[in-house]
């Protein structure tokens, strides 16, 4: 073989048969814990390596039951991916895939399959495979393959034929490539085109990394209307402060900025559900949250500013205001988050888990479930509540109209 296939996507098709059967004494070989005797991409025995310490069964891989298709839709409503993101992918994609006899996959960050589209013959296939919505598709479920093995090391991989370590994937080939989020870098999840081996085509990575390089160019058009929003909102409340502000988004991009040297973003605590937060270069912060953001203002020494909250419960849509010397936002509520903040306002002296849960489920052990509830309130109004017990700040002026 020659030596400048070792690190290409895939072969050429006139060597695609000597390519499958030489990696598949290569695969023996290390299965055995031996020096395989032919050259094999680093990245593919980087991962038959790994997946072999997991003690992953190579002939069929590790039985792992799909999440519901509930999860899977919290799922894909969590990922990142959903919206304009997964059009792009869709559109970019699925007329090739379908065309040439393959199917389009997204997984999340975890590695579970949350979309599929594509051949319906190949989907078929898939479904006799477990290669389903809400299957595990990393390596330590899986074995070496061009998902798992791409969220493993960050980069677009084509894995052909007997390159997968379990060998009820050995009719496949697949080429991924991740997907970031262009705001912070974080891995959103991964793309993917796969079908029958014998439809191998060596452009295949490179058209799947040119469209998830599409969605992440439209995840960052996203992002700069949503600081052009936050910017609308920050011009006239900055005009009213004295001193030195900030107003960021969530990631710490600065939208717009008063008394300090223009700076593009600034690290922020991974927790924003505190009245002080401790900003590098600018220390002690006074934290405020503003729809889509936050609004900084540097000082350790100055007090938080008190606020008058009015919860709306009259209309069909349940609405929380808060008016500020800064400024008045309103923000949308769950009914479900709606009752919360309606049943601590009508208990000023404070509630614990079980008492939430009783109101709630009518169950005071689901405390678990009223956790995962407030934390996400406190990230959206942090300068408001309190825990231990939880409950609206005391200094705060809380109304509630039925």
């Amino acid at each position: 073989m020659r030596p400048e296939h070792l690190d290409a996507a895939v072969p050429e098709p006139a060597d695609q048969r000597r390519y499958t059967r030489a990696l598949a004494s290569a695969r023996e070989a290390v299965l055995a814990g031996q020096r395989p005797r032919v050259p094999v991409r680093s990245p593919i025995i980087d991962s038959w390596r790994r997946v072999r310490r997991h003690g992953l069964d190579p002939d069929r891989g590790r039985d792992v039951e799909p999440v519901s298709l509930t999860e899977v839709e919290w799922r894909r409503q969590r990922c990142g991916l959903a919206g304009d993101p997964w059009r792009t992918l869709r559109t970019g994609l699925l007329p090739a895939a379908d065309s040439a006899g393959h199917i389009v996959v997204v997984v999340d960050r975890d590695g579970r399959l949350l979309w599929r589209e594509g051949n319906r013959a190949v989907l078929r296939r898939a479904d006799r495979l477990g290669f389903v919505e809400g299957a595990s598709w990393g390596e330590r479920s899986v074995g070496t393959n061009a998902i798992g093995t791409a969220l493993v090391e960050g980069r677009p991989l084509h894995v052909h034929a007997t390159e997968h370590y379990v060998g009820t994937h050995h009719p496949w080939t697949c080429a991924a490539a991740p997907v970031h989020d262009p705001r912070d870098g974080r891995l959103l999840g991964v793309v993917d085109v796969s079908g029958p081996r014998e439809t191998v085509h060596p452009s295949m990575l490179a058209l799947v990394s040119a469209v998830a390089a599409m969605a992440e160019a439209r995840l960052r058009e996203a992002h700069r209307d949503q600081l052009d929003r936050l910017r609308a909102i920050a011009a006239p409340l900055l005009a009213r402060i004295p001193g030195q502000a900030l107003v960021v988004d969530r990631n710490g991009w600065v939208a717009a900025s008063t008394g300090l040297p223009p700076i593009d973003r600034v690290a922020l605590p991974a927790q924003l559900d505190a009245q002080r937060v401790w900003v590098p270069a600018f220390g002690d912060c006074v934290l405020e949250p503003l729809p889509e953001g936050v609004l900084l203002r540097p000082g350790g020494l100055q007090r938080a500013a008190s606020a008058r909250v009015v919860l709306d419960l009259r209309g069909p849509r349940p609405q929380l205001t808060v008016h500020r010397d800064s400024g008045s936002w309103s923000y949308r509520l769950s009914a479900r988050h709606a009752d919360v903040l309606a049943h601590l306002a009508d208990h000023p002296e404070g509630c614990s888990a079980a008492d939430l849960a009783g109101h709630l489920f009518a169950d005071p052990a689901r405390t678990v479930t009223v956790r995962a509830e407030m934390s996400r309130l406190r990230k959206r109004f942090g300068d408001l509540l309190d825990r231990r017990p939880y409950r609206f700040r005391p200094e705060l002026d809380v109304a509630v109209l039925r």
